[in-house]
């Protein structure tokens, strides 16, 4: 068996050692988090929530009453009797019961026809620009990742849920962490000698071996106390609302990761920004079934979170926006799906929050090359958020561009 250097190990595992690094540090303080710096009660904590694919907002904020949505889709659309009232244009998809709830306790803002200047109908590029939040310079710099680097160094402030570091919460010199929802997987037998043997720091380091030795020092160091935070169970959810046959079935990847911020966020986590994300609302074909099926996901998983925060210190702390890349082309497509388009909702979800509707709903008469004009700016979302839960002037991190405040 080849003997295992540290060269080595950094040849073999190259950037992910250092990618490692924060996400490791994080999990150490998260184990401390309760007993040494716990985020103070009454702090705005802001969770993103990502939906990949583009999802179709015309069949999430459904306007029911509108003879050209039935027209335009005749395959997929929902008929009045269907959907979840909200006023008497709008409703929700029928799945989204849960979301329906926090809507009538007033803890969910809509905000419609959210797009940004001259939409782009690529998933990759689309998404580069709301996770950078720049639609104009185009900044190689997430929005969130920004802020980080606007406030004191602290592997803590900001963290996603998975192995992979959002755009969104990359800066130029730093970034927010990185957690896997396994959690740590300590290496055993010939393995952990040898890695326990990388750990050594030596004067003949330079810096890419000391972070990677740093790193594996800290993955040994912490096992013992990060894991039993990871297996504690999730605050007790007890307001689920009940419909079409209740809350039975299994959890979603999303409902795991909310689960995950749950738990660390009732410890006490010095976190004031989580990202977590869900994929597949790419719905060429056989729209109606998949996304309703994931708008039942992300609605289920959100309001379960809510009503686990309600039962701790923090519930009143928590403003969650959800939002995706583009919306849908107003017309069905022959495969009972849509095409990428461009304006969609988004939701901030909170007590926080004023619940209610904001922004024009995009006409669908006045059709922008067959696609929803967009009638909000994601930007308005952006500084809000980070003047009202973030306490960060908006224009330090969107070249310029001011809170309006209304939706706080």
């Amino acid at each position: 068996m080849d003997t295992l250097s540290r060269r080595k190990f950094l040849q073999l595992s190259g950037a992910a050692a250092v990618g490692a690094a924060a996400p490791l540090l994080t999990m150490e303080d998260i184990a401390h988090a309760a007993q040494t710096r716990p985020l103070p009660i009454g702090t705005p904590i802001l969770i993103i929530v990502t939906l990949y694919g583009g999802n179709d907002g015309l069949n999430t904020v459904v306007p029911y009453t509108d003879p050209i949505y039935f027209s335009s889709r005749p395959d997929i659309s929902y008929a009045a009797d269907k959907v979840l009232k909200l006023d008497d244009q709008l409703g929700l998809n029928p799945a989204m019961t849960g979301i329906k709830s926090l809507w009538d306790q007033k803890r969910v803002a809509i905000v419609r026809g959210v797009g940004y200047p001259k939409p782009d109908h690529s998933h990759f590029t689309s998404m580069a620009i709301w996770q950078s939040g720049a639609p104009v310079s185009r900044l190689n710099s997430g929005w969130l990742g920004r802020w980080v680097e606007s406030q004191v160094e602290d592997p803590m402030l900001a963290i996603s849920l998975g192995s992979v570091l959002p755009p969104l919460l990359a800066g130029e010199k730093r970034s927010g962490s990185s957690l896997p929802l396994g959690g740590l997987v300590i290496p055993t037998g010939n393995l952990a000698k040898d890695c326990q043997m990388l750990a050594k720091a030596t004067s003949t380091d330079n810096k890419l071996m000391a972070t990677a030795a740093t790193s594996m020092r800290t993955l040994f160091s912490v096992s013992s106390t990060v894991t039993p935070i990871l297996k504690m169970p999730a605050p007790v959810a007890d307001e689920l609302p009940t419909a079409n046959g209740g809350n039975a079935g299994g959890d979603s990847n999303l409902a795991q990761q909310l689960d995950v911020v749950a738990k660390l966020i009732a410890a006490g986590s010095p976190t004031r920004v989580w990202s977590v994300s869900l994929g597949g609302f790419d719905t060429h074909a056989n729209e109606a079934n998949a996304q309703a099926e994931l708008l039942g996901t992300v609605s289920a998983a959100l309001s379960r979170f809510a009503s686990q925060m309600k039962n701790t210190t923090r519930g009143k702390d928590i403003v969650t926006m959800v939002y995706s890349e583009f919306g849908r082309r107003v017309k069905g497509n022959a495969s009972q799906g849509t095409d990428h388009g461009t304006a969609g909702p988004v939701f901030l979800i909170g007590d926080r929050v004023k619940g209610g509707f904001y922004g024009d709903q995009p006409s669908l008469s006045k059709l922008v090359d067959g696609d929803l004009a967009v009638t909000s700016d994601f930007r308005d979302i952006y500084a809000a958020v980070l003047e009202d839960v973030l306490q960060t002037p908006g224009e330090k991190i969107l070249t310029g561009w001011k809170t309006k405040g209304q939706y706080f």
